[in-house]
């Protein structure tokens, strides 16, 4: 769909942000994202800390966040932090832990403060994945994968949202997953988190498009990150602490998910370069979705199917602008 109900209902701000996209390309020398300044959050490693490098050296100012940053003193952040330098890119690291309310409010401070204001983009990409079958996963796994992977992202954008909506412009990136869509056994709450973002960025996508904010949702697919490593000490975790009984009678998927990395071949690079090409669209060309993998992009059907019973259900009522102002 050409997207103009979100030119039409975004007006003025769209005419004033595209013409802020074509002063910045002007002068950025072949940096897609000169100008920019970009908040990314769970840095340590995978599509973070790839995505922090990457946009920085698109000409970003980047403010990367991690967790436990003892002062500085953290192998991940002192690696970032050197080869930002080496690369003689503008990178920043704050400490955020999206579990925490305080963490998230003195870092997103902290990360306009060094922008020198409202921020352009928030990637919110920090989560995590803790397999097992849904009857083994208790309540300590389940409050761990909902704060940090729901209520995270719900935190680090009601930080950034004020600054964005004074100044009528901005985007929130929000890193779900393909089974935010479709299901895979083993993965049951790892999915209810992921289908739980999936409704909330919609939500609030529908909500920002009259503050001219925007709202895009990354469903990657299966790369090889270190989210994999973590997600089989997670497992293994909560595995150990299940009764017995439990444990016994899923077998052959404890012992799935125990295995942890899958051997993917694919590049996880996919991701932020997906990222950035959506940043440097001009304001109203920003899809509400889109699927990262080179090969399976099982979701593609559901999405397209939702998309239209959005319309049917809400496309002829009050809300009608709003819905047709986001969709694809």
């Amino acid at each position: 769909m050409n997207r103009i109900g979100r030119r039409t209902f975004l007006g003025a701000s769209i005419a004033a942000g595209a013409s802020a996209v074509a002063a910045t390309a002007t002068k950025a020398e072949g940096k897609s994202l000169a100008g920019k300044s970009i908040l990314v959050t769970g840095c340590s490693s995978g599509f973070g800390r790839l995505g922090a490098l990457h946009y920085a050296r698109e000409g970003a100012t980047v403010i990367a966040s991690m967790r436990n940053l003892q002062g500085g003193a953290r192998a991940e952040a002192r690696a970032l932090a050197a080869e930002a330098k080496a690369a003689g890119i503008a990178l920043h690291i704050v400490e955020i832990d999206v579990m925490r309310d305080d963490q998230v409010a003195a870092g997103v401070a902290e990360a306009e403060r060094i922008a020198g204001g409202a921020l352009d983009a928030v990637v919110n990409n920090a989560g995590i994945a803790i397999g097992g079958p849904v009857e083994l996963q208790d309540m300590e796994a389940a409050q761990m994968m909902f704060s940090t992977n729901v209520l995270g992202p719900l935190r680090v954008s009601r930080a950034a949202l004020p600054g964005m909506r004074a100044r009528r412009s901005g985007v929130i990136f929000n890193v779900t997953s393909q089974l935010g869509r479709v299901i895979a056994p083993n993965y049951g709450l790892y999915s209810s988190t992921k289908f739980a973002l999936e409704a909330q960025s919609e939500q609030l996508a529908y909500e920002l498009a009259m503050h001219g904010v925007e709202v895009t949702i990354i469903q990657p697919g299966g790369y090889p990150t270190d989210i994999w490593k973590k997600s089989a000490a997670l497992t293994d975790t909560l595995i150990k602490r299940a009764d017995a009984d439990r444990a016994k009678s899923y077998e052959a998927l404890v012992a799935t998910a125990r295995r942890g990395d899958p051997g993917l071949s694919t590049d996880p690079m996919d991701v932020p370069r997906a990222i950035a090409e959506i940043l440097a669209l001009p304001p109203g060309k920003r899809p509400l979705r889109r699927p990262v993998h080179p090969n399976h992009r099982p979701q593609e059907a559901i999405n397209a199917v939702s998309a239209e019973a959005q319309r049917k259900m809400l496309g002829r009522s009050p809300f009608g602008p709003w819905v047709e102002s986001v969709l694809d």
